[in-house]
């Protein structure tokens, strides 16, 4: 970042040539106004980054010049200046948008000290917001890869719930971009500029989540030696995204229902109450109903939960989107690796396409993956791709279908036996010769792997 230009509000004649000469020294851009409405006017000419501003100024004084700079300009950094260095005027610029204040005589160290501290705040500010409009252009839902009608659906309900404030509960198996629907809905709804806090229920030990979600006072419990903030108290004003909402325990699930019902918990370990604005967006890949059934999940939270329900189809529910969605994983992930792949084979696409996805669109991305990391040419063929899928199995069912040594040999010596026999036309004696295994041996392999000849 450039150094920023400075507008210095003094009346002192003598203070603000001190000023302005020290900090052209320092190597800024600088220009002065005698007065509060003359640095009014050289705003509204003019662009700054930084205004330093006397609190007493005849005419119109430094609080009330800072009102109107406020109206005009809300994020504009100011310091104020003083020779009046009392509690209630740094108080009363403070509440006026002030960032910081400085006392007279002037220290210049400290001056520059606190510029180069307005200059870091500036950028930070300004990283943020690159940082959220990457942010909400990656979870635009123009981002979702899509062309079935059945994820059309999806979106167009997404895109209805969105601007709401209702409770959402996103359903749909393992692996089928649940938390990408639930990052689309906050960033397209009024607290995309606030956070954004995710907690996987699953992945936390029961002992863990209530002080994960809620926090804890100090003493709380045994290893509790400071007190700690809960992701429902840091996710205030904006949303919090509860992947496997079905694992809650019954104590955590009451907790939860507190907060949808009043906006209001308490921090393990503490009797304050405690308000929070938090949008609430769930998601399971259990039937919550058949857990309802058998007592281990509450019906009053369910229906809290249940408000907006939105089903995501499984991937071999919506076939149109694979081969997009494999052109998607081939560029992102050739990149990643600078790999120079331009496409898969015919017989390789037509194995990725009709492969049924267990895991869904997570099964797709690994395997897209995995094959572009190990491929050496320009083009990924059927022998870059995984046995199981060559198989046209998951691989689930390749694992099961993988046998032990022992059992692999005793299918090797059945088939062989089988084969002897059909050579020798089923005499045991000169097949058991054609084997180098005696008749007798043959009799009972015959009687151990049930061959009946």
């Amino acid at each position: 970042m450039d150094k920023p230009r400075i507008l210095i509000a003094e009346d002192e004649k003598n203070q603000r040539d001190l000023l302005e000469g020290f900090l052209k020294k320092e190597g800024f851009s600088v220009e002065s106004a005698a007065t509060g409405r003359e640095a009014l006017v050289k705003l509204e000419k003019d662009l700054f980054e930084i205004i330093l501003l006397d609190y007493k100024m005849p005419e119109l004084d430094g609080l009330h010049t800072l009102r109107e700079i406020r109206k005009l300009y809300p994020d504009l950094p100011v310091v104020m200046m003083t020779a009046y260095g009392t509690v209630e005027t740094a108080v009363a610029s403070m509440k006026e948008g002030a960032l910081d204040y400085l006392t007279k005589p002037i220290d210049l160290d400290e001056l520059l000290l606190i510029i180069h501290k307005v200059i870091e705040r500036s950028q930070l500010i300004e990283e943020n917001k690159a940082l959220k409009a990457q942010l909400q252009e990656r979870y635009a839902f123009s981002n979702i890869i899509y062309e079935s009608l059945k994820m059309e659906e999806v979106i167009g309900l997404v895109g209805r719930v969105a601007p709401s404030q209702a409770t959402i509960l996103i359903r749909g198996e393992s692996g089928t971009g649940k938390e990408l629907i639930a990052n689309a809905i906050h960033f397209a709804s009024a607290r995309s500029q606030k956070p954004l806090i995710k907690v996987n229920c699953s992945a936390i030990p029961e002992p863990l989540l209530e002080s994960e979600l809620f926090g804890h006072e100090k003493g709380a419990f045994t290893g509790a030696t400071q007190r700690r903030i809960g992701r429902f108290e840091e996710a205030n004003g904006g949303t919090i995204f509860l992947d496997e909402i079905g694992d809650l325990s019954p104590g955590t699930q009451a907790k939860l229902l507190r907060i949808l019902q009043e906006k209001e918990f308490q921090r393990l370990g503490s009797n304050t109450t405690l308000k929070t604005d938090v949008r609430v967006i769930a998601a399971t890949n259990r039937n919550l109903e058949e857990v309802m059934k058998k007592g281990l999940f509450r019906e009053d939270l369910y229906y809290r939960l249940n408000v907006i329900t939105i089903p995501l189809p499984p991937l071999r529910e919506r076939r149109e989107d694979i081969p997009l969605l494999i052109d998607y994983f081939l560029k992102k992930y050739s990149k990643m690796n600078q790999k120079s792949i331009s496409d898969f084979s015919k017989e390789a696409r037509n194995l990725l396409v009709r492969h049924s996805y267990p895991g869904n669109v997570r099964e797709l991305e690994n395997l897209i993956e995995r094959v572009v990391v190990l491929c050496r040419g320009a083009v990924i063929t059927t022998q870059d791709l995984p046995y199981h899928l060559q198989e046209g199995m998951s691989e689930m069912e390749f694992a099961k279908k993988e046998k032990s040594l022992p059992e692999s040999l005793e299918e090797i010596e059945k088939d062989l036996i089988v084969k002897a026999l059909q050579r020798n036309e089923g005499v045991q004696t000169r097949a058991a010769e054609s084997l180098g295994i005696s008749e007798r041996v043959l009799r009972y392999k015959l009687k151990k792997h049930g061959i009946r000849m």
